[in-house]
């Protein structure tokens, strides 16, 4: 059959000027291909890691394994019986100060980073409306973890999520497993900025635990919806002071 489409996207007919040729061309970036997908790897980069291997995907359906080579989930949905909250401590409790998370935090992204390929399932924390993406280099796991998680609308323009895990299996690392909650300012209008919390699950090791990561998933959940409600309940108390002055 022959094509015609032209060389630059547009109808070839001849004749028909440049101006219309041009109308609903295709925009296309170079060299994209399944695992390197410009707008998803610039996500990334905003969760801190960079996949130099260029070789990337998004997980949101049973395709999308496919699509990377894993195998399909045994069961769909995956149910996970919870680790205990101790296998998960919270970076600024006793059990886990802040500068040993973000010590091994940013080594575990530097090591995604350089890994041959990222599988990043997305979905919501099961039972709730909270986005979730996690970036692991484990093809054993991601499959495992897409089935846990609940499947979400999927966005056209990835972007990320309230909770984001970092998953590292890497043999010669010792177990490590924390969360933490930060809050962050986000721009809602024209310089306009509000307070919104968002979380990052770290679990590393030979043979990371699924129902540790879940846990994570869960606690960093409660948390968020913590702050939520403690924000709310403050800009309520602002407002009735604000009426009594009135």
């Amino acid at each position: 059959p022959t094509s015609i489409a032209s060389k630059d996207g547009g109808p070839d007919i001849p004749g028909l000027p440049d101006s219309i040729r041009r109308v609903n061309e295709e925009v296309v970036f170079p060299d994209e291909y399944p695992g390197q997908n410009y707008a998803f790897n610039w996500s990334l980069n905003g969760d801190g890691v960079t996949p130099l291997k260029k070789s990337s995907f998004r997980i949101t359906k049973l395709l999308d394994l496919k699509v990377a080579g894993l195998d399909q989930p045994k069961k769909m949905p995956l149910a996970v019986k919870l680790a205990a909250a101790s296998k998960m401590p919270e970076a600024g409790s006793d059990a886990l100060t802040f500068e040993a998370f973000d010590e091994v935090s940013q080594r575990t992204k530097d090591l995604l980073s350089s890994s041959d390929h990222l599988y990043c399932p997305e979905g919501h924390v099961p039972s709730t409306k909270t986005g979730v993406r996690i970036i692991t280099n484990s093809a054993t796991l991601a499959p495992d973890l897409l089935a846990y998680l609940e499947r979400a609308p999927k966005k056209f323009e990835p972007e990320s999520q309230p909770v984001t895990a970092y998953v590292l299996e890497q043999p010669d690392m010792e177990q490590f497993a924390g969360y933490a909650i930060e809050e962050i300012e986000v721009e809602v209008d024209d310089n306009v900025y509000e307070p919104k919390s968002v979380a990052a699950v770290v679990v590393v090791g030979p043979k990371p635990d699924i129902k540790v990561i879940a846990k994570g998933l869960e606690l960093s959940h409660e948390g968020l919806m913590a702050d939520e409600a403690e924000r709310a309940a403050k800009k309520e108390a602002e407002e009735a002071a604000a009426k009594e002055k009135e």
